[in-house]
């Protein structure tokens, strides 16, 4: 046999081993009574940004980094609003002098109403004996009247003291809460994706600095047909496998199913696909594996989701629950 005819055989060989090949990768498809579908993992994504314009002093975290709920990832330049703190708290104490100052002045004006009250009583007990005219009386009785007023007087200055000082507490509270705001504390537990800004720089308003990735809520985001869609239900079994680690089986659970079906993503690789009308299920991992594997958790990881349409079929061998560490 010629070279030519060898080589002619060796294309024919391989061409009918990958028209084999294609026949059997296209009947090869989920179990009956389940679904699959192409998918990547996807977690929520936190985006810590500053409240108040301003510069950037410190950014204590790096990309990569896992952070836990209430760690500092950033510190803001607050100089200015620490003046305005030190001034308000100022504005405390001079209130509190003031309601001193008004209490003691109740003191005087109670210590002038007892006497004048005193020196009304002698008045008129001389004038019932004929011992003092009537226009003394008059006369004390007026002073009587005004050291009541002057009382009175005195108390109304002690609630604008008080006040006074509710009000500067307030100021304090509002300043320190802006203040607050100058650290950027992680809202969730998390692992850095991004840092967007470096110490020095001058952020605006709503500017982010940091993007954090929520690891307790890592999911895979499918499209399926309209007769699997439909089969679904909520909180049903499924199962994900990952083109990186294909010899691992995750649980996971169907917690979204879109209520009106929409065109699949452009990434989708044929026209044909693109122009069936698909549902969006959202797959998701639960919690407390994600606790148990945090840090191996990567978003954007291409693989496989599962999912059970028939509740009574059962799982198949090649798709039984294995993780890392069951071997």
């Amino acid at each position: 046999m010629s070279v030519a005819l060898r080589i002619l055989a060796a294309l024919a060989v391989l061409a009918a081993a990958g028209a084999w090949y294609w026949h059997v990768s296209q009947l090869d498809g989920p179990p009956q009574g389940f679904a699959s579908a192409n998918g990547r993992i996807e977690a929520e994504r936190i985006d810590v940004a500053a409240k108040y314009a301003g510069r950037l002093k410190d950014v204590l975290v790096a990309e990569g980094q896992t952070v836990e709920a209430g760690d500092i990832i950033a510190v803001m330049d607050a100089s200015e609003i620490e003046a305005r703190l030190r001034e308000a708290r100022a504005g405390v104490r001079q209130a509190e002098e003031g309601l001193n100052e008004a209490r003691a002045l109740l003191d005087l004006r109670q210590s002038e109403r007892v006497f004048a009250a005193q020196e009304l009583h002698r008045a008129e007990s001389l004038a019932s004996r004929g011992f003092s005219p009537t226009e003394t009386v008059d006369l004390r009785r007026s002073q009587h009247a005004t050291a009541l007023a002057a009382v009175e007087s005195a108390k109304a200055a002690i609630a604008r003291a008080e006040a006074s000082i509710e009000a500067a507490h307030a100021t304090v509270a509002r300043i320190q809460a802006d203040l607050d705001e100058h650290i950027l504390l992680a809202p969730r537990g998390g692992r850095v994706q991004y840092r967007l800004a470096e110490p020095g720089e001058v952020v605006a308003a709503g500017g982010r600095v940091v993007t954090l990735l929520d690891l307790s809520n890592v999911y895979m985001t499918v499209y399926l047909p309209t007769d699997d869609a439909g089969r679904l239900a909520y909180g049903g079994d499924a199962r994900l496998v990952f083109d990186a680690a294909p010899d691992y089986v995750v649980p996971a659970t169907v917690t979204f199913v879109a209520a009106e079906a929409q065109f699949t993503p452009k990434y989708v690789e044929t026209a044909s696909e693109r122009e069936k009308l698909m549902f969006r299920v959202k797959v998701t991992i639960p919690p407390d594996l994600l606790a148990r594997y945090r840090d191996v958790v990567k978003a954007g990881v291409p693989g496989i989701a599962y999912m059970r349409l028939d509740p009574d079929a059962a799982w198949p061998e090649d798709l039984a629950i294995k993780l890392p560490g069951d071997d």
